[in-house]
């Protein structure tokens, strides 16, 4: 038998990179912001469509009750202690609508008048209301009143937190350094994001708070879950 002619296969081969190690890291590091870049925008995009569509999109002649806060206001780190002195991390309120009253540990009858219309604000929510938190940030070192704690202490808690008077008024209404709004007089509403983005006139009427916090849950329904 005649011997069979040896074939032979070409395969084809990377060309070695001979790319500067020095200047491929800057361009690794820039594709990889922008991939988290990307993955933040998709993480955010259902927030912003339900802000847009809640605040840009909508029916002639709907009004907010409350005062927008234009740009919103991340939840600074106001060094959170609870009633008995341990700390809280102010990024564990994220997760949640929160309603948050503001005023010293005496709490007269302006505060007092502020935290029971939190307790009823909520409950009018009905099915919504487990995706509301109240808190009331204490913005000195007083004993607050026995009864008034106990009041606080009631399921639903109101989660009472200790915070620097400064700081706090800072966050609230940074603007208002004349004193013409009195951060203790109102309601704020922050949402599940950590953002202050809705403040409410002082001596508010229930029914039209509860239709703005109505149409926020709504409008958040598709990416905001009760709990955190």
């Amino acid at each position: 038998m005649a011997p069979e002619p040896l074939q032979l296969t070409v395969h084809g081969i990377a060309p070695p990179d001979l790319s500067d190690p020095a200047q491929a890291a800057p361009q690794r590091t820039r594709n990889g912001r922008l991939k988290m870049l990307l993955v933040l925008l998709a993480c955010a995009a259902p927030v912003i469509a339900s802000y847009f569509t809640y605040f840009v999109i909508r029916p002639e002649g709907r009004t907010n009750f409350g005062t927008l806060m234009l740009p919103t206001r991340a939840l600074p780190d106001l060094a959170l202690r609870t009633l008995g002195g341990e700390p809280v991390a102010a990024r564990s309120l994220h997760g949640q609508w929160l309603l948050v009253a503001v005023g010293p540990s005496t709490c007269a009858t302006a505060c007092q008048k502020q935290l029971f219309m939190q307790r009823q604000l909520r409950e009018m929510l009905g099915r919504e209301k487990d995706r509301l938190d109240k808190v009331w940030l204490v913005t000195d070192e007083g004993a607050i009143d026995p009864l008034l704690l106990a009041s606080l202490q009631a399921a639903p808690e109101v989660i009472a937190l200790r915070a620097g008077r400064d700081v706090v008024h800072g966050w609230l209404e940074p603007a208002a350094a004349d004193a013409s709004v009195d951060p203790q007089l109102h309601l704020y509403i922050v949402d599940p994001m950590g953002e202050l983005m809705m403040r409410m006139p002082a001596e508010p009427d229930p029914s039209r708070v509860k239709r703005d916090l109505g149409r926020l849950l709504r409008a958040s329904s598709s990416w905001d879950n009760a709990g955190r």
